[in-house]
């Protein structure tokens, strides 16, 4: 019972991370019904922010207390925003009216290019960081093993309620979550309405790749290394995620991320940890299979 519950601690703020980058994954397909693959390698952009500010800040001697977590994690946001600004910029805006996979090869293009950038500017080895946030709680004991719950997993877990809070009442409360609202539902139609389309679509790539940074920066100060290729790898995940818990539901892809999370964890307890992606896609098949919009999913409904 203890170990089951540390794996469920693990699980849970592992899936807390897929489930924020998954976030921005659904965010651009409810507007513009497609995919930014270019979304993981945004992610990976901002865990190398926040490395290359935590080292400027350990070395100036300012790396101290939780105001300085939230200074990477301030920094970390505004430049992976702006280049989730410029994604759109170049590689959707342009090709919004052209052949609908013109912009998902565009997005493949930008993918590549973030991750060469960052491996000729970064170089190609892994990047480790001694860890910051350390301690914990004991939750409990069984025998030799004690259940325990880091201050880092209470960290993420935290920001992550926090961050999905704050957003939930951006998208239902607030001028731009009206407007990103009816951009989903008909953009010719909000444009018409007098709502700046453009903008609002520019605004739903800053927020996204701001939520992936924020994943990025817990996913650093976690797990203490950032490699060019991590995007990928953390990228496919988060969007088996989004896919898992229905494309274009919120609540599906933070429900998707933890349950990604969960079953990647527990796979790699109980059985073998060479096989941990290989369990989360197949239980992604089987649900696609059964459940093909996914947990949460709406149909979608064409009117002629």
């Amino acid at each position: 019972m203890a170990y089951a519950l540390q794996q469920l601690i693990n699980g849970v703020s592992l899936g807390m991370i897929y489930g924020l980058i998954a976030v921005g994954y659904t965010m651009v397909y409810g507007i513009i019904g497609m995919i930014n693959f270019a979304h993981g390698d945004i992610f990976m952009v901002g865990a190398f922010v926040a490395l290359i500010s935590i080292v400027m800040l350990v070395s100036g001697g300012l790396m101290d207390g939780p105001a300085a977590i939230v200074m990477v994690l301030a920094i970390s946001m505004c430049f992976t925003a702006l280049y989730g600004w410029t994604v759109e910029r170049v590689a959707y805006r342009p090709l919004r009216g052209s052949f609908r996979l013109a912009p998902l090869i565009s997005a493949i293009g930008m993918s590549i290019v973030l991750q060469n950038f960052v491996q000729v500017s970064q170089g190609a080895r892994p990047k480790p960081i001694n860890p910051l946030v350390t301690g914990g709680f004991e939750i409990m004991r069984e025998g030799n093993f004690a259940v325990q719950l880091s201050n880092i997993q209470l960290l993420i877990i935290l920001t992550t309620l926090f961050v999905l809070v704050v957003f939930t009442w951006l998208v239902t409360r607030t001028p731009l979550g009206r407007a990103m609202r009816a951009c989903e539902q008909d953009r010719r139609m909000a444009s018409l309405l007098g709502i700046n389309t453009d903008r609002t679509i520019s605004l739903t790539f800053v927020i996204g790749a701001a939520l992936a940074s924020v994943a990025a920066t817990l996913y650093l100060l976690r797990y203490g290394v950032a490699d060019f290729f991590m995007g990928f790898i953390v990228g496919v995940k988060a969007f088996t995620a989004a896919v898992l818990g229905g494309i274009g539901s919120l609540p599906g892809a933070v429900l998707g991320g933890l349950l990604i999370g969960l079953i990647e964890t527990f796979w790699s307890a109980y059985f073998s940890v060479q096989y941990k992606d290989v369990a989360a896609f197949s239980i992604l098949a089987l649900t696609l299979i059964f459940l093909p919009t996914g947990l949460l999913g709406r149909q979608e409904v064409e009117k002629v």
